[in-house]
């Protein structure tokens, strides 16, 4: 058995940057991550009106509740991408800067524009679920 988790494409829908669905192999446990957000230790937003910077932050933070599971970036399955901003553009950026970070795993992800997020000057936030083995994880409770 492969616990690898399967990304997959269609020749039928259009072309797009990232992988239309994911399958996560028989016996694996799905870990549901709380939004990943652009703040430091102090609970404190970084990087004030910079949507690069707060993706980028939130990738980080990501990787580190995932390190802390047992897990890593290519454990994830799926991904809910939050955006505080009306402006097309100010998505495109934060999508470049996620998917750049996640590399050839470039799994099935929803990108939306929101009109506010949790805390104060955020500008971006990252849900995801994820799999491992059952006996990876360790502080799981």
């Amino acid at each position: 058995m492969s616990n690898k988790i399967s990304l997959i494409r269609s020749e039928n829908l259009a072309k797009v940057s990232y992988a239309y669905a994911s399958k996560v192999p028989e016996g694996m446990e799905l870990l549901f991550l709380s939004g990943s957000c652009p703040i430091n230790k102090d609970s404190k937003v970084s990087l004030i009106n910079d949507f690069e910077g707060q993706a980028k932050l939130c990738v980080d933070n990501l990787k580190e509740a995932l390190k802390e599971c047992g897990a890593s970036i290519t454990d994830v399955a799926y991904t809910r991408i939050l955006v505080a901003s009306q402006d097309r553009k100010d998505l495109v950026k934060v999508w470049n800067v996620i998917s750049d970070e996640f590399g050839e795993h470039d799994v099935p992800s929803t990108l939306s524009g929101v009109t506010v997020l949790g805390y104060e000057n955020q500008l971006v936030e990252i849900e995801a679920v994820a799999a491992v083995e059952k006996k990876t994880h360790k502080n799981i409770q």
